[in-house]
Formats: structure tokens, sequence, C-alpha cells
């Protein structure tokens, strides 16, 4: 199986409000030793409060890796097989502060330990090549395909792939105020 090659094409505005293409590019992935095989492409995002169009092309905001209330980010997560990852091999503190570094805010959201972790964002997802699986809190988990959409409600999960070819998950997420 080929491999999807992300890209990104952004489109804006010139001088005089014509619509153009501002950016047609393969992104490069951002990886980390604490997580092992899995390729991030953090692709775009706005900012916190809201976005706006047709004024000045703005710069894509990816970082911190959540956006806060109001914000968003677009992004593309290849998953190895869970049985192909290795352990992270170094220092425990130097691998996060590693992770720190290259995904600010990710790891912020994780349970000690586990895959498991709750985000104040209202995720959109949908499987683009391979298989993944999502399972929630209550260990009940549900095979994702490519075509599959799925609607992430800031509950509790974690991610596996137990098949056998890496999946590639095209994610859209918007900070959202957690209620009740």
């Amino acid at each position: 199986m080929t491999e999807v090659a992300p890209r990104l094409v952004v489109t804006g505005l010139d001088a005089e409000g014509r619509a153009v293409f501002l950016r047609d590019e393969e992104p490069e992935p951002v990886t980390a030793r604490a997580l092992p095989g899995q390729e991030m492409y953090l692709l775009w995002g706005s900012p916190d409060g809201g976005a706006t169009v047709g004024g000045a092309n703005p710069e894509p905001i990816v970082l911190p890796f959540f956006a806060g209330v109001g914000g968003s980010r677009l992004l593309l997560v290849r998953f190895p097989p869970d049985a192909s990852v290795q352990p992270p091999v170094g220092d425990p503190e130097q691998l996060a502060a590693e992770t720190t570094e290259r995904l600010p805010g990710l790891m912020d959201w994780f349970e000690p330990g586990d895959r498991m972790h709750t985000t104040d964002t209202l995720d959109y997802g949908i499987c683009l090549e391979g298989e993944l699986w999502l399972e929630l809190d209550d260990g009940k988990d549900v095979r994702l395909t490519p075509g599959t959409c799925v609607v992430q409600q800031g509950t509790r999960h974690a991610w596996y792939n137990r098949g056998d070819v890496p999946a590639l998950m095209c994610f859209v997420g918007i900070g959202a105020e957690r209620v009740g």
C-alpha cells in the first residue's frame, strides 16, 4: 500500500482582492522519540477566539497543539501499527522535554503512562488510510476504516492501530469551553 503524501494548498487574497493560491506545499512531519513511529503534520490553525476571512492573509497558528476556546487546528496524524512500535529509548525526562519542545501542549492532556486523554476540544476526525481503533473510557472501542468520520466531543479516549499498516487520520480540533 502506498502512503498518502500530505499536501497543503491555501488560498487568500492578493492586493487587489482577487483569490490567489498562497501555498502549495508538502509539509514535513513533526516527530518525537517519546512517540515512536508517529508522524504529525501540523497544517493550519486559527487564533483563539475565532477565525476571520477577507482581510490580511494570516499566518497559521499550529501551536500550542490544542487550540484555546474558539481557535482551531488542522492536522494529519500517521499512526504506526502498534505491533511494530518499540518502546521509547532514552531518559524519560529528556524524552518528555523533547516532546514538549516540538509539540507544546500535546502531552498536558494525557494520563501518566497511558494513551487515554481528555481535551477541551470538539474534534472532527476522518480516517484516510489504514485502520484505527477509538477506545472510550468504558473499554468499548470501534474500528475506523477509510472514510469513517468521528465527532469527538471532549470525551476521554485513546487511539490504537491494531492493524498491520500505518493509519492516517485527519483531525480538525476546535477549542471549546467545557461545561457541566
